[in-house]
């Protein structure tokens, strides 16, 4: 006779599994936030950074 699959331990493991993952994703968030890693923004640069040639990129609170 057959033995009949353990349904419980195949849905545990898909849990398991997807928990790790998610935890993995929200590494990876927290790691790229904290490092500065402009990859994902298209080169977007916050004011007060280089821009080419040397030269820093004007702030509109000193128009104010």
């Amino acid at each position: 006779m057959a033995r009949r699959p353990n349904y419980n331990f195949e849905k545990r493991q898909k849990e398991i599994d997807k928990q790790k993952k998610k935890e993995e994703k929200a590494a990876k968030k927290l790691a790229r936030k904290e490092g500065g890693d402009d990859d994902e923004l298209g080169g977007v640069m916050d004011e007060g950074t280089e821009g080419p040639g040397g030269e820093t990129e004007p702030s509109d609170e000193d128009d104010a």
